[in-house]
């Protein structure tokens, strides 16, 4: 396990303090290279987001049978294509999930396990758990009469927030501890999502729906806990200054 260590870290000022001195005082005598300011900037955000379009769109169901299910929604007062968005989001996150979990499995590989810590098969685990859950989702749009391969605005919104987590897990130089840390943000998030999704099935009557998502919920309950657990193993080792001390490597 690579351990985090004192080093030639020289990206603060206090590592020079005549040259820091030096910066400051010319950063306080030479003015900006342009004008502006926060309210400026505000202004550009303010312009650009009332100028632009939406992220995308809920395409129309794909088949009559669909056709008839939406229509029967709107009759109903509810919006079909909410539903169908929060369900493609969900789809979008459990692929990203996946993805996640594979690259925290390459990191295991590359560097063995730690006291306290993940094995292989926990990992394998729930990467299969985020697949069935996946699985799961695209069954229930197909059952709307959605397509679950088409991109909904939510889905956009999600595969762009999750591309973080998924670049912290990708890095190289980021060992398998810091990993961690993406896959906590990543299942306090799923938890949340899933209720909320749960919420919203009973709300449009899809009880038999709202019943496959409370087990994934309880899937995703039992990943955070074990994210939470592995993560404090690997402060309380990091704090006494122990190297792993049990290597899991892939055979």
């Amino acid at each position: 396990m690579k351990q985090i260590t004192m080093g030639t870290n020289t990206t603060g000022i206090a590592t020079s303090p005549l040259d820091s001195k030096k910066l400051v005082e010319f950063a306080q005598a030479v003015p900006p290279s342009s004008p502006g300011s926060e309210a400026d900037a505000a202004a550009v955000r303010i312009e650009y987001a009332r100028g632009s379009g939406t992220i995308g769109s809920v395409p129309p169901p794909a088949s009559l049978k669909g056709m008839a299910k939406a229509a029967g929604e709107l009759i109903q007062g509810k919006r079909p294509a909410l539903l169908v968005d929060k369900l493609g989001e969900r789809l979008a996150f459990e692929r990203s999930g996946t993805r996640l979990y594979e690259a925290i499995l390459a990191k295991f590989d590359a560097e063995g396990g730690f006291e306290g810590g993940p094995t292989r098969a926990e990992l394998e685990a729930i990467r299969d758990d985020e697949i069935r859950h996946f699985a799961m989702v695209c069954r229930a749009m197909e059952r709307l009469g959605a397509d679950p391969t088409a991109q909904t605005p939510g889905a956009d919104v999600i595969g762009l927030a999750s591309s973080g987590l998924l670049s912290v897990a990708a890095e190289p130089r980021i060992n398998l501890g810091q990993s961690l840390e993406s896959l906590l943000v990543a299942e306090l998030a799923d938890n949340d999502s899933w209720r909320m999704l749960i919420d919203l099935a009973v709300a449009y009557g899809q009880d038999e729906m709202a019943a496959e998502f409370r087990i994934a919920e309880q899937h995703e309950m039992i990943h955070l806990a074990l994210v939470r657990k592995w993560l404090s193993s690997k402060l309380a080792l990091d704090a006494r200054g122990q190297p792993s001390t049990t290597p899991q490597r892939a055979a």
